[in-house]
């Protein structure tokens, strides 16, 4: 069989790809495949166990995606924000940021299913991150490799919630110093907003962008006048039980409508009005708006990839939870 040019080249892509992140995973001490003889079922147990969950309910996708970015983004992607507060210590889930997380109940039952087979060897940490690819890639988002080996966390601080989670009020130069702090680029940072395509929102995330952006009862500027006219309507003032659709239409499908929103000033938050305020997010929304999200399959497998990586705990530190909610 001849390969043409084209298809050679991807291929060879496809290798360099694999082949970078293999490098990078076993310099951070996870690797492709570290349960291979410990549990070698355990993604098929997890793939299975999210997918009786997340086809019945599409939008618990969104929910489990954002459990893993609220885990990495404080103290790393150790598995701290499933921890239960104690007498003496408020955890991170009590923060007021994941007072509104969702799927926690689908992270105990996976642990729970992979305990069955594999008792005391796979981390929640890994559970979380392969539970996000997983759920994401059912409602139609791309699959990407997940190197496992974390290990638990065993502390779990409410405040560091508040000061490391960049809030949906977020200018971009704060959105930048987050990403950066934890080892991520500007790059990661746009494509990670593109998450924003499933999920929904409480009003009260937003709904100062409507009525008193300044503080005189007027509305964001940056916010395209139509679209806030629609959120007025679904958003009165003080509601705080109502949500609605980050990205009106697809809320349970993952594709690349998020990024021709917020072009057209439409983005929900001013986290995503923001991306538009910097010439190098502004220039991959523009993009992807414009091809149809050519690059944004393979952008966002990566970033995901680096996200995966931050403040991981391997070897001997941390323990592996039975129970993800406890410390052994």
């Amino acid at each position: 069989m001849t390969i043409s040019p084209k298809l050679f080249s991807l291929l060879f892509l496809q290798l360099m790809l694999v082949s970078s992140l293999s490098n990078v995973a076993e310099a951070k001490g996870l690797e492709l495949g570290f349960y291979r003889y410990s549990c070698p079922a355990v993604e098929y147990i997890i793939g299975k166990t999210v997918a009786q969950y997340v086809l019945k309910q599409p939008s618990l996708a969104a929910s489990l995606l954002r459990v893993h970015f609220h885990d990495c983004f404080v103290k790393g992607c150790d598995g701290s924000v499933l921890l239960n507060s104690t007498p003496n210590n408020q955890a991170e889930k009590d923060a007021i940021p994941n007072l509104s997380l969702k799927g926690l109940n689908i992270i105990d039952a996976v642990k729970a299913a992979v305990e069955k087979q594999c008792p005391g060897v796979v981390s929640c940490a890994d559970v979380v991150a392969l539970v996000a690819r997983d759920a994401v890639r059912l409602i139609g988002g791309p699959l990407w490799e997940v190197p496992t080996g974390r290990r638990d966390g065993r502390v779990s601080i409410s405040r560091e919630a508040l000061t490391n989670l960049p809030p949906p009020f977020a200018n971009i130069s704060a959105l930048k110093s987050s990403f950066l702090s934890k080892g991520l680029s500007v790059k990661d940072l746009v494509v990670l907003s593109g998450a924003h395509t499933i999920g929904v929102s409480h009003c009260t995330s937003f709904s100062n962008r409507l009525y008193n952006f300044t503080g005189k009862g007027d509305a964001d500027p940056k916010l395209d006048k139509n679209y806030a006219v629609s959120l007025k309507k679904k958003c009165k003032p003080g509601d705080q039980k109502t949500t609605v659709e980050m990205d009106p239409g697809s809320v349970k499908t993952f594709d690349v409508d998020y990024f021709t929103l917020v072009s057209k000033r439409r983005g929900l938050f001013q986290s995503d009005s923001a991306l538009l305020d910097d010439p190098d997010t502004k220039a991959y929304v523009q993009f992807q708006a414009m091809t149809r999200g050519v690059t944004f399959a393979a952008d966002f497998a990566q970033s995901m990839l680096n996200m995966g990586q931050i403040g991981v705990l391997t070897g001997a530190d941390g323990e592996i939870r039975r129970r993800c909610a406890f410390v052994n």
